[in-house]
């Protein structure tokens, strides 16, 4: 039973997950979607599955995989980059390779993780707006065009998602960031589809270990370590964060309730639902409040604010509940600081703070100041409140 209903359930979440962005339908037939394959096994479960739909005839669109390498583990990485090729051929799907040096973009700071996954994602945007990808492009040429028309699909999975849940609570979080990923979202302009967020690890595994078509890699010397797909060793450092919850924390959670995954993903969705009443709320609130200081219409994406003078939030904010409060000021500091820059607690406390008391400073991060007085809450750039002040 276990070889027929592990395919038969990856195939169909993949399709739910789909059709929960309409993509699945006869109106997106031509459409682009990108599956990022690494060459482990979860996107390898991913790649199966898109050739099963596919043979199927339940794909309407073109499937391109995209792989990157971001040249960290030498030999390896470049044993990643040809497996997939490999697997590509196998399977008879058009591959997009880029090969991006993650080691020279950190020159400059910043997180590994986010720096990496930033360059995977305007790889995708690259393919899917048409730019085509050389066997070795570097991060400079990848464009970040508009990709509405397409989907990248990641393979996330029900593991992935837990393991953030409990790093997230280790480092602490605001609620809406317990539901941990999204089936679908934007990031990087592209729309992201993890169809595979209610699967398993090991389920997947046993997807691949037990499909019809399987490609063994020849470069790996243990079948059970790694013959069907690629392993990344660095996964196994308990010195790095999400290995030390995979390894040591999600295991003895596993212990204690044989359906964690089950249990934590219905917990997360839960979550993400009121999550999403919430943040509805706070938009309608904050169309309604927030104006731009320069006249521009107010966009709440990342950095959309970031260039301009700053904004004003009428008081009328002040007799809406708290939780209320701060995701309009979430968004407001969302759009008006650099894209890559996540809003601090802090930030949004000193904001609640101003809120209702006239002639109160703060000076929070972004180096933004923010004041109060009978007109409302403003949110502006250090140096225009300063101008401004001087002006009397």
């Amino acid at each position: 039973m276990k070889k027929a209903s592990v395919p038969q359930r990856a195939a169909a979440v993949i399709r739910r997950a789909l059709e929960r962005v309409g993509a699945a339908s006869a109106d997106c037939a031509g459409c682009s979607f990108v599956a990022m394959i690494s060459g482990g096994s979860d996107s390898v479960a991913l790649a199966y599955a898109l050739a099963d739909l596919r043979d199927a005839q339940q794909l309407p669109g073109r499937v391109v995989f995209v792989h990157v390498n971001h040249n960290l583990r030498g030999e390896a990485s470049d044993g990643d980059a040809a497996f997939v090729c490999a697997l590509a051929k196998h399977l008879g799907f058009d591959l997009r390779e880029f090969s991006i040096d993650i080691p020279m973009l950190m020159e400059d700071g910043g997180n590994m993780e986010a720096v990496a996954r930033a360059a995977r994602y305007r790889a995708a945007a690259g393919v899917l707006s048409g730019a085509d990808a050389s066997p070795a492009c570097n991060a400079g040429e990848l464009s970040s065009c508009d990709v509405a028309g397409g989907l990248v699909l990641t393979a996330h999975t029900a593991d992935d998602r837990v393991e953030n849940f409990f790093m997230r609570a280790i480092v602490g979080t605001g609620p809406g960031g317990f539901r941990s990923m999204d089936y679908v979202s934007k990031v990087e302009g592209c729309t992201v589809c993890r169809p595979l967020l209610d699967v398993g690890r090991e389920e997947l595994r046993d997807f691949v270990r037990f499909h019809p078509n399987a490609l063994i890699d020849p470069s790996a010397s243990d079948f059970d370590m790694g013959a069907l797909w690629r392993e990344d060793a660095t996964n196994a450092d308990t010195d790095r964060f999400r290995a030390y919850v995979r390894h040591e924390m999600v295991p003895l959670a596993k212990a204690r309730n044989l359906r964690l995954l089950d249990t934590l993903t219905r917990t997360m969705n839960l979550i993400a639902e009121e999550d999403d009443m919430v943040a509805a709320q706070a938009a309608r609130l904050g169309a309604r409040l927030v104006r731009s200081l320069d006249g521009a219409a107010c966009a709440w994406e990342p950095g959309a604010l970031c260039a301009s003078s700053g904004v004003l939030i009428a008081p009328e904010l002040a007799e809406s509940p708290v939780p209320l409060q701060r995701r309009v000021l979430d968004s407001v500091l969302t759009a008006l600081l650099p894209a890559d820059d996540r809003v601090e607690t802090a930030s949004i406390e000193a904001c609640l703070a101003c809120l209702g008391e006239s002639g109160r400073v703060a000076n929070i991060q972004g180096n933004l100041a923010v004041s109060y007085n009978k007109r409302g809450l403003r949110v502006e750039p250090m140096a225009a409140f300063r101008a401004r002040r001087n002006r009397g």
